[in-house]
């Protein structure tokens, strides 16, 4: 009964080990599978991914993901497996602009393989990456000489649609697509930098320079219009002031007068000067910060002072009258 009960255990004990080499790490399990599927004559490819399969070395189909019999008895074996998934190339190349400056311009293409295609994409080309960096350097060195410095950083998108028309005929070919081809970086020389920092900044302080003069030359104006403004309007209140003064004079000259007999203009008018001349020297001496003002003062200093300001008066009225 042990002898019969022996091939059981083996059995149990095969389908533990298989299950303990399954759940382990997935890198491993691939490869287990991978070998108890070509003992059992079958392959599993993944999604996304399309296997190529030969007999006796020559191309025969396109596997899709799944489970596929395989009899490599009879010469059938997968020659390898194509990823289907998008793919991203970073491409660096240094060249120079129409005036004579290297930069580094990093293109960023984006492909992926057809399914339709796989045999093309598998067979033709031993070396993807290297054969879509060729073509970018081509075209990137064939258009960038043509530009001047400033007009590359304006131009990067028909730099970006020139490589990509150029990579999409030559990788159709092959069995690629080319999703879509980015310029995402250019990178002139560190000294050029920092020349074109230079340049920006200085002509944004003479713009800052410019505008602020014409902001001074505003102001400026303004305050001559508003001074203008102010001596005119000064103006007419001094004039407004002196002739009610004169009017102010005549009525009380007149009056005078009438009411007192014998006296004439001049004398009403001398007395008035007087008036005058004793309010001033009270001003004059009512305020502290005043600043000193020497004036004849005598007995005839009265007389001086009228004389003057009658004859100021008499000389602007033939001025006004002529």
């Amino acid at each position: 009964s042990s002898r019969e009960s022996a091939p059981p255990k083996r059995v149990f004990l095969f389908i533990s080990f298989l299950c303990f080499k399954i759940s382990t790490k997935k890198e491993e399990n691939f490869w287990f599978v991978k070998k108890m599927g070509n003992l059992f004559c079958c392959v599993q490819v993944d999604q996304s991914t399309v296997a190529i399969k030969e007999t006796f070395g020559k191309f025969e189909d396109v596997l899709e993901p799944g489970c596929h019999f395989l009899p490599w008895c009879l010469g059938s074996q997968v020659a390898g497996y194509l990823s289907l998934r998008l793919q991203q190339l970073d491409v660096r190349c240094e060249t120079k602009t129409k005036d004579n400056v290297f930069v580094n311009v990093v293109a960023s293409i984006q492909y992926r393989a057809l399914a339709n295609k796989a045999n093309d994409a598998f067979y033709k080309l031993s070396n993807t990456r290297s054969q879509i960096q060729a073509y970018v350097f081509d075209v990137i060195r064939a258009s960038v000489p043509k530009l001047l410095l400033d007009d590359v950083f304006e131009q990067k998108n028909e730099i970006a649609k020139a490589v990509e028309e150029e990579l999409e005929k030559a990788m159709s070919a092959y069995g690629f697509e080319i999703v879509q081809t980015l310029i995402v970086d250019i990178e002139p020389d560190e000294h050029v930098k920092r020349a074109m920092n230079e340049i920006n900044a200085a002509a944004r302080m003479r713009l800052a320079a410019n505008e602020k003069a014409e902001a001074e030359k505003i102001l400026q104006i303004k305050r001559a219009e508003g001074e203008a403004e102010a001596k005119y309007l000064s103006g007419l209140g001094i004039a407004r002031q002196r002739q009610a003064i004169v009017d102010g004079l005549r009525d009380s000259v007149l009056g005078f007068a009438v009411n007192v007999p014998g006296t004439t203009a001049k004398d009403v008018m001398d007395m008035v000067l007087v008036t005058q001349y004793f309010d001033t020297m009270k001003e004059i001496g009512a305020h502290s910060k005043s600043s000193a003002v020497f004036i004849p003062h005598g007995p005839g200093a009265v007389r001086d002072v009228a004389t003057q300001i009658r004859d100021g008066l008499l000389q602007g009225s033939s001025a006004n009258l002529s």
